[in-house]
């Protein structure tokens, strides 16, 4: 295979290399690497090699450095793509994405950190305007914007097998100008939330980082509030794999989730409801129920659990219970109470929990969106995509599934525009040029899992039947796609 000649060691563009091939490519991000430069450019975008340490290239001097700089004037940098993103949007007066992908582990929501903190700092309220908006208990917008990551990370961020603050939800962050450039406002949408975490995980894993901060008893009236000890292993949703994280100090993050939430201007009621809840969900995976004698009939075994998360949620506990072991179902026009087995009621518990997390966090959402929302005229956004990463483990949720399929989307919506549409402008340019397929095409996968009779479609048929199991879902896949 052809070499490239010393004078390419450590290009800042891999575009520009003379022979461009796979070993190639890696040798390049090799030596670069070694040198401590994590930011590469391919062409058009920017590869960044996570050096699973603190680098000192983020702050205001290098900010500052990349403000305004066209590419070539300064190094490759995360800054000089959200620097691109920002021109153009002044420039061409149109809304600007900026995508970011790799998979677990590979550094994307610090990266979508950075593009944040850039326009935060280069877009900033002057100061006049900025005195007249600032509610003195709460930070800037800029803060405010910052922020919302601490708080998001503390509900959807968990330690896996592959990376301890694996971000276990997608987030689409708009962030707002005004027709000069200064910053306007924000607003968070969220996706795909693991909400299965919440009640199991794997060995090497951990639930969500808010039960393990607030465990960490840096906060002595958190567990008072919420009846707990400061024992996980108490609690058996969150105990089932590791409760501590030798990277992590989950008292110092209860402090910046807590001191996050004062800054997007939550009230002490709206913390603490936040606080109730996840204390709720706890008690819930202690619950214990036997079955009568003589009956298919759950029963509680003990109420003090129940009890627990019924007045953490401010509700009555016999009523609490009562829609675990003899829920009611509309049957026709009226309705009826139905018998419950120990396991049935052990799987609405779940369920339960998990639906309780995800409305809890859905809710959260939706009051810093609140708060980022002011009344600043606006006029373009530039939208930051940041989705949890591409996994496979031992044992895979359904979660999963999802997430490694939009990560599938996202590749092929990428490799689209670098090798199929750049081909194609070859030719409307009349440059000679004979097309190259790169082999990079994964519509075939993408068609197997969302076209009709695909995965997805078939799994939400096997759900209406009563009867459906792992098996008949099988089965009903290898019908219809095996040797196709």
């Amino acid at each position: 295979m052809q070499q490239n000649p010393p004078k390419f060691d450590k290009i800042e563009d891999m575009a520009m290399l003379t022979f461009l091939n796979e070993p190639a490519v890696l040798y390049n991000l090799k030596e670069r690497y070694a040198a401590w430069m994590i930011y590469t450019y391919s062409g058009l975008f920017c590869v960044t090699v996570n050096p699973y340490k603190w680098l000192p290239v983020y702050n205001a001097e290098v900010v500052a450095a990349y403000r305004g700089k066209k590419r070539s004037e300064a190094p490759p940098h995360i800054f000089s793509i959200s620097d691109s993103a920002y021109q153009n949007m002044l420039t061409d007066r149109e809304n600007q994405s900026i995508l970011i992908t790799g998979e677990s582990g590979a550094g994307k929501t610090v990266n979508t950190k950075r593009v944040i903190q850039y326009f935060a700092v280069i877009a900033a309220i002057s100061d006049r305007s900025k005195k007249e908006q600032v509610d003195k208990s709460k930070g800037t917008l800029e803060d405010q914007i910052i922020q919302a990551n601490p708080a998001l990370e503390a509900f959807g961020n968990a330690k896996t097998v592959r990376n301890d603050n694996s971000s276990r939800f997608g987030k689409f962050i708009r962030i707002h100008f005004g027709a000069t450039g200064k910053l306007a406002s924000a607003d968070i949408e969220t996706y795909l939330l693991e909400k299965s975490r919440v009640i199991c995980q794997l060995k090497s894993e951990r639930s969500y980082h808010i039960y393990y901060q607030i465990l960490s008893n840096k906060k002595p009236e958190l567990l008072d509030m919420m009846l707990v000890t400061n024992n996980p292993y108490d609690y058996a949703f969150i105990s089932q794999g590791e409760t501590t994280v030798s990277s992590i100090d989950d008292a110092e993050e209860l402090i910046a989730t807590d001191s996050a939430f004062d800054i997007l201007g939550f009230t002490q009621e709206e913390k603490n409801s936040l606080y109730k809840l996840t204390g709720a969900i706890m008690h819930f995976g202690n619950m214990k129920f036997k079955q009568k004698q003589r009956e298919e009939q759950a029963e509680p075994d003990g109420t003090e659990e129940a009890d627990k998360s019924a007045y953490l949620m401010g509700l009555n506990s016999s009523d609490l219970l009562k829609g675990l072991v003899h829920p009611r179902v509309k049957v026709g026009n009226e309705y009826v109470t139905k018998g419950q087995t120990v396991q049935q009621v052990s799987y609405a518990v779940g369920a339960l929990a998990k639906s309780v997390y995800e409305k809890m966090f859905g809710w959260m959402v939706t009051r810093i969106n609140n708060t980022l929302e002011t009344k600043q005229p606006r006029q373009y956004f530039i939208g930051v995509l940041d989705i949890a990463g591409f996994e496979i483990f031992d044992f895979n949720s359904f979660e999963q599934l999802c997430i490694n399929f939009t990560n599938e989307k996202l590749q092929q919506f990428f490799n689209h525009h670098m090798f199929v549409l750049e081909q194609e402008e070859y030719k409307k340019e009349g440059i000679e040029w004979v097309f190259i397929d790169f082999g990079m095409d994964l519509q075939a996968c993408i068609d197997l899992i969302e076209k009709p009779m695909g995965i997805m479609s078939i799994l939400e048929e096997e759900c209406m039947f009563p009867k459906a199991s792992d098996t008949t879902f099988k089965a009903k896949l290898y019908d219809n796609h095996l040797g196709k």
